[in-house]
């Protein structure tokens, strides 16, 4: 515990406003309970987030007390990571010993991504933290059949379900294997509560959606990154399939949320000045599917630039949501760039779960065949997946983390007490489950480090162990607990400096938090906002105290501006600029009520007449807006304006073509 608080507080100050997307939603719910409630992405109430909101409840519950900082944003996930430690510790002493459960929480404690994710506001350390008390409520119910702690743990994955949605699913299957596998009930009994406890999980985990959708569209937020404007759609689509089959067949499909269908040019919108060249309908469809998937594999870098700030979009960071996950296969997290995530003990803990199989499995399943269908069916399903998605960030793999970590101690834990019988298998065993964890350790290293100084000291320990080792299993066994030491503790040497780098050395892009990549991180670099004072001074002394700032194509231009203000910023295009949050109609109300007078607006370079081919709201920008000089920008991929030219190319979103980002003055 002391060492994971140690790691995850290290050089938190440098981390600034983290992920600045749910930093700024922070800010937005803290204004009103209704922001509250929705997870409004920016004050205005516009659009919420692409989230379910209970993690973000977290967020603004400790920002309310210590401030929107990085201590008041990351005090939860800090705090979800350490507890999860001790709860896997428990989960896996309880019945394979102290030296198995503290090994497992050690594991655990300095798995590189899941410092990184402890560490950023992304939310998926609470969700661990609640699998993980989720798993210990299966693990009761299966021992003492109370159909409470069933219940429970049924509650307790449906509320991860509310913090990110279908991830929660991921070790359902091991969860209700474990019931249905180990429990002395019979066996119609155990289906019929599992069927009653998942209506429960159903319940709790569909409440909010329901509520969400149930709402008239006009009382609520736009639901974000959703294409239609509903949950259910977000689960399936954005948050379900998309990230399996990837978004380029499917993210620019059923965009359009209010204003579907061919875009026209509003009426009344015509002031006599040249309208933009209106495509075809069937075109406009068409270059409106291209654009979204575009758009999807380009902009997963997400928020945390602003307008006329250098390295808005640091290389490699959005293009890296989907270029650093590496292809497909089974292979998938035993190579780079993966396996410095969170592969580092894989090896091990596969082993591990080989040594649960060793026994010969009794009805209903032992502690052992418990151990293996639990953590083992955790990990068979979030592997399978992540072998396989087409969509999903580094960071993800924090989902793998707990059962590589309990299945890591428990091989460990096994081969000791093997040791007592049978030394020369249990020195056999440690070395082929040390020898092939060191294989991929080594493998993965010169991916990223040209050389690793503590390299030496690994393969002095390794020897160390195998000589000591052999002693004990020949002439004396009291080395046989040394050894063991030297060859558990060579698997950890690199994993725990790996970690320890990810502290000192955030990703650059903390939208994506990553492992450690090899590159030193600037002192100072994570520290503020990207944000253009001048254009900042022009808008408020120009704005006429209206209720928006401004409008922006996505929350990528206007996150740091709502942290910055506190300010309703209205992402016309949600997270990545893809969403309908307002048709034209509807800004053309908005600023004859003076809630809105400038708005940031492209009519080039992408898909059908702008940013996420809203060709209405180009039309009516041309026609009832002025532009105002000095605060436009050419940029691509949706860079930040504010007086700068920059051209970033961000590898998966080539070809999309530079756009010129212009601010319009807005009149009624």
């Amino acid at each position: 515990m002391l060492l994971a608080g140690a790691i995850r507080f290290a050089n938190l100050s440098g981390l600034g406003y983290v992920n600045h997307y749910y930093a700024a939603a922070t800010v937005s719910m803290l204004k009103s309970w209704h922001n509250f409630f929705f997870a409004a992405a920016e004050p205005g109430g516009s659009v919420s987030v692409d989230k379910p909101p209970v993690g973000l409840w977290l967020q603004a519950a400790s920002a309310f007390i210590f401030g929107v900082n990085s201590f008041g944003l990351l005090l939860p996930e800090l705090l979800a990571g350490m507890l999860s430690v001790a709860v896997l510790f428990h989960l896996v002493a309880r019945k394979f010993g102290d030296v198995a459960g503290v090994l497992a929480g050690l594991a655990l404690a300095i798995t590189p991504v899941v410092v990184a994710t402890d560490r950023n506001n992304t939310i998926d350390s609470i969700l661990i933290l609640t699998l993980l008390l989720a798993a210990w409520a299966f693990i009761k119910a299966t021992e003492n059949g109370k159909l409470g702690h069933l219940i429970l743990g049924a509650a307790l994955v449906g509320i991860g379900f509310n913090i990110k949605m279908l991830q929660a699913f991921l070790p359902l299957p091991g969860f209700y294997g474990l019931y249905l596998l180990g429990s002395r009930e019979c066996l119609a009994r155990k289906a019929g509560r599992l069927i009653l406890a998942t209506l429960v999980l159903l319940v709790i985990a569909l409440s909010w959606v329901s509520v969400v959708d149930l709402m008239p569209a006009g009382q609520r937020p736009y639901v974000g990154s959703s294409g239609d404007n509903t949950e259910v759609s977000l689960i399936i689509g954005y948050n379900g399939l998309q990230r399996l089959m990837g978004m380029g067949g499917l993210f620019g499909r059923g965009m359009g949320g209010p204003g579907n269908g061919p875009s026209r040019a509003p009426a009344g919108f015509s002031n006599g000045r040249q309208q933009p060249e209106r495509p075809s309908e069937d075109g406009d469809r068409g270059k409106q599917q291209q654009g979204g998937a575009q758009f999807g594999n380009g902009f997963q870098g997400g928020p945390g630039g602003g307008f006329g700030a250098p390295g808005a979009f640091q290389a490699g960071g959005a293009a890296a949501g989907m270029s650093q996950v590496g292809s497909a296969g089974a292979l998938r997290l035993f190579t780079p760039p993966l396996s410095k995530e969170a592969s580092w003990l894989l090896p091990l803990a596969l082993c591990g779960a080989l040594m649960l199989l060793f026994t010969r499995p009794r009805w209903p399943f032992a502690a052992r065949h418990q151990a293996r269908v639990l953590w083992g069916g955790w990990l068979l399903t979030s592997g399978v997946f992540f072998s396989v998605a087409g969509f999903f960030h580094e960071y993800y793999l924090a989902m793998i983390a707990p059962p590589v970590a309990a299945l890591g101690g428990i091989c460990v834990g096994e081969l000791w007490r093997l040791h007592r019988a049978h030394p020369v298998w249990a020195l056999a065993g440690l070395l082929a489950a040390v020898g092939a964890t060191l294989a991929l350790q080594l493998t993965t290293l010169p991916t990223f480090l040209k050389q690793a100084w503590w390299l030496p000291g690994v393969t002095a320990l390794a020897l160390a162990g195998v000589v000591l080792g052999a002693l004990a299993c020949t002439t004396y066994p009291g080395l046989a607990r040394a050894g063991f030491v030297c060859l558990v503790a060579s698997l950890l040497v690199t994993p725990a400096i790996w970690s320890w780098q990810t502290a000192l050395n955030p990703s650059l892009n903390q939208s994506l938090p990553s492992a450690y990549d090899g590159q030193a991180t600037p002192p100072g670099a994570l520290v503020g906002l990207k944000v253009d004072e001048g254009l900042l001074a022009y808008l408020t002394a120009n704005d006429g105290q209206a209720r928006y700032l401004m409008a922006v194509p996505s929350s990528m231009q206007g996150s740091d501006y709502v942290i910055a203000t506190g300010r309703p910023v209205l992402y016309l295009g949600g997270f990545m600029g893809q969403d309908r949050v307002e048709t034209a109609s509807a800004l053309a109300q908005l600023v004859s009520r003076g809630d809105l007078r400038f708005i940031y607006w492209s009519s080039t370079g992408s898909g059908a007449g702008g940013p996420g081919g809203q060709s209405d709201i180009s039309y009516y920008v041309a026609a009832a807006c002025n532009p105002v000089q000095g605060f436009d920008t050419t940029t691509r991929n949706m860079g930040a304006p504010g007086g700068t030219t920059r051209q970033i190319s961000l590898g998966a979103a080539q070809g999309m073509g530079d756009m010129r980002i212009t601010l319009y003055e807005c009149r009624s």
